[in-house]
């Protein structure tokens, strides 16, 4: 197995971690506010973009977020997957970051399509196996979650945690009908794996509220409206 990565204690300062993180997405542009349609068809009073994540400093930045959170979960796990697409760049520089900080960990992502030349297949870098980390921005509906744990099974790795950046804290759909549980309720409860979210929806209303940008606290109610209508259990 590879060497082990085991982060230390420090829940009590996640959420001081989470005020900080939604400030971040909003100065960095990727979390606004408006209307978007999201892929479960709802119109929702705001949109995160990791995408938008999109220079060195960001996605440094990004990546001491993901660090910081993991240390204060305590989660342990022995090597970071990022799946295609967004979650190649997330795992990539969160491993950078945490060999800087004194821990070098294996990383690997897969391709959406297998390679029929050179070393062929859909997975790229180190071997997969023991406990794995999986590093992506959101979860929606849970599917890129699924099938990364199938990738990490069919290798005979271990899929043992997942770390996002926000937690929407909404209820998934199912064949088109909404369900009391969240995405990341039902990985943690039915596919059994532990899930570490730099922030929620709760901390953005926290902080919506706390504002003194009138502009920004002008936010609060719808926001908190589409929490009552959609959030999960």
């Amino acid at each position: 197995m590879a060497e082990e990565t085991k982060l230390g204690n420090g829940a009590d300062e996640a959420g001081a971690l989470a005020q900080d993180f939604v400030a971040f997405a909003l100065e960095s542009g990727v979390l606004r506010f408006g209307e978007f349609k999201t892929k479960a068809g709802r119109i929702s009073p705001y949109f995160f973009n990791a995408g938008l994540f999109d220079d060195g400093a960001k996605i440094l930045r990004l990546a001491e977020f993901y660090a910081d959170r993991l240390i204060a979960s305590g989660l342990q796990f022995d090597m970071i997957f990022g799946p295609a697409y967004k979650g190649i760049p997330l795992g990539a520089t969160l491993a950078a970051e945490l060999a800087r900080r004194g821990r070098s960990v294996p990383f690997a992502y897969n391709r959406k399509e297998a390679k029929d030349h050179g070393e062929g297949g859909t997975l790229v870098g180190a071997p997969l196996k023991g406990r794995v980390l999986i590093v992506d921005d959101v979860m929606s509906a849970g599917t890129a979650v699924r099938e990364s744990i199938a990738a990490i099974e069919r290798a005979g790795a271990v899929p043992h945690a997942v770390a996002i950046a926000l937690d929407r804290q909404e209820k998934a759909t199912e064949n088109g009908a909404d369900v009391p549980h969240s995405a990341v309720q039902y990985v943690r409860s039915q596919l059994g794996l532990q899930v570490a979210c730099i922030a929620t929806l709760d901390d953005l209303l926290k902080y919506l509220s706390s504002t003194a940008d009138n502009a920004l606290k002008a936010h609060h109610e719808k926001v908190l409206a589409y929490r009552a209508r959609y959030g999960a259990a």
